[in-house]
């Protein structure tokens, strides 16, 4: 089961095999918005968490393979972590794998380090009789390579650590109901989105992948394949279908999907959950 954490009426993904099922298996996108742990100052290129749109998160939930979590409870201080046996347990179990982590890291270290001073042997030692012989002394056996940096220590600064982007042990969670409105899901009974769920789940039946088209000026963008091998070939924008359109507004998205060489679909549902589509396309007068 594929585990959503709500917070902040928003949905993230934390795992990374979960995140990689999502895309691959169910054809949701998502956004990548966490900061990549060894170039944390850029935003080019960003990690987990993956954040998911209302509707992608609803879709998982409905159809029974990802389920909605909230924490209930904050983690408890180190003074509190203290007590608790458990707690004491995973600590000195991260301890002793760390320092085996520390101590193979050296090993290998040293052996890179050996290997290397052996390479620039014959240099360091030309280097050392030309000393010598600048300063008149008498030549000495060559030194082997163990003996050129005997004194090698392996800094613990230098150690790799790994960062789980996932909690280790869960703590106290308590699952949301997507069905009904609450503080941390408040869209289930809101006009707009189950408008916008019900054109995102039409399309996604359909086969296609969508993406937030905010970007765009649209509600969705819609793909023919997964959006790092195609372009959108559609910008949906949701629209009541009663509500008035003027034709400033319909020639304005016209332009607009001209502009970034998409088709507009102007996306309506019906009381039967039925979704009628109007697609829209920029030409010149002959």
């Amino acid at each position: 089961m594929i585990r959503i954490h709500i917070l902040e009426r928003k949905a993230f993904v934390w795992n990374s095999d979960d995140a990689q099922r999502v895309r691959e298996e169910h054809r949701i996108v998502g956004t990548l918005v966490g900061a990549l742990a060894r170039k944390p100052r850029q935003n080019a290129r960003l990690g987990l968490p993956l954040q998911l749109l209302p509707e992608e998160a609803r879709l998982l939930a409905e159809k029974g393979v990802a389920t909605l979590l909230k924490n209930t409870t904050s983690q408890p201080l180190a003074d509190d972590a203290g007590q608790d046996p458990s707690l004491l347990e995973a600590v000195a179990a991260y301890q002793k794998e760390q320092e085996e982590s520390y101590r193979e890291q050296a090993r290998l270290a040293g052996e890179q380090r050996k290997t290397l001073m052996g390479t620039l042997a014959e240099r360091i030692e030309q280097g050392r009789a030309k000393k010598r012989q600048q300063k008149g002394e008498g030549a000495e056996p060559p030194s082997k390579p163990a003996d050129l940096e005997p004194s090698f220590v392996f800094p613990r600064e230098a150690m790799m650590i790994q960062i789980p982007t996932a909690r280790t042990q869960r703590g106290q969670e308590e699952e949301v109901d997507w069905r009904l409105p609450s503080k941390e899901w408040p869209y289930s009974g809101q006009p707009e989105h189950e408008m916008r769920y019900h054109v995102f789940q039409n399309l996604w039946e359909r086969g296609y992948y969508i993406t937030s088209g905010s970007k765009f000026g649209g509600d969705f963008l819609v793909y023919p394949g997964d959006p790092m091998r195609f372009h959108a070939h559609y910008m949906a924008l949701c629209v009541p279908r009663d509500a008035p359109l003027s034709l400033c507004d319909i020639i304005g998205v016209g332009r607009l999907g001209t502009n970034v060489k998409k088709t507009v679909l102007l996306c309506s549902v019906d009381q039967d959950g039925t979704v009628a589509y109007t697609s829209l396309q920029w030409s010149g007068m002959p």
